[in-house]
């Protein structure tokens, strides 16, 4: 299976994504260099080669989200390696959320018909491998904060800036 690759820049750092013949495999969030966004992608390890006109569409797409445009990457075909049942029903379960709004943990867990596993639901997204694309940003506690992004709480300041954006702030 090949593997390609590109690199965008958006107004919050470089923002990486890896794709096979079979759809996106990998986003990164956006990262504040270059380096940085290739190196969280691994499109050097993976041997992916570097192929611009592949995410055309998706660039554009990327281009008029950031920029506040109400965007669905539902038409973005994807391509998951293997996740279990209830990841893939999670991830699929995240990317119904509309364009800003939001749903807890909680809610995302019944959603996959697991009313005790927030915490599993939680986990899953903080894995997610196709951040924007599939909208973690958009799952929050149930008390309306704000819970890990990014695999930690380091990057809840893009997590913010993204609920921001959607909600025309």
């Amino acid at each position: 299976m090949a593997l390609v690759y590109d690199i965008i820049e958006t107004p919050l750092g470089w923002m990486g994504m890896l794709a096979s013949d079979k759809g996106l495999t990998r986003t990164t969030l956006p990262r504040p260099t270059l380096l940085e966004s290739l190196t969280m992608l691994g499109a050097k390890n993976s041997n992916a080669d570097h192929h611009p006109r592949r995410f055309d569409r998706l660039k554009e797409s990327l281009s008029q989200y950031f920029s506040g445009g109400r965007v669905s990457f539902d038409q973005e075909k994807i391509h998951l390696d293997n996740p279990t049942c209830f990841r893939r029903k999670a991830l699929a379960a995240c990317r119904e959320i509309p364009y800003g709004e939001t749903r807890t943990y909680s809610w995302l867990a019944a959603r996959v018909g697991k009313t005790n596993a927030p915490r599993a639901a939680g986990q899953c997204m903080a894995h997610n491998p196709l951040p924007i694309i599939i909208p973690c940003h958009r799952v929050i506690a149930s008390d309306g904060s704000l819970r890990g992004f990014g695999r930690g709480t380091s990057m809840l300041n893009i997590k913010r800036w993204l609920l921001d954006l959607e909600s025309g702030m």
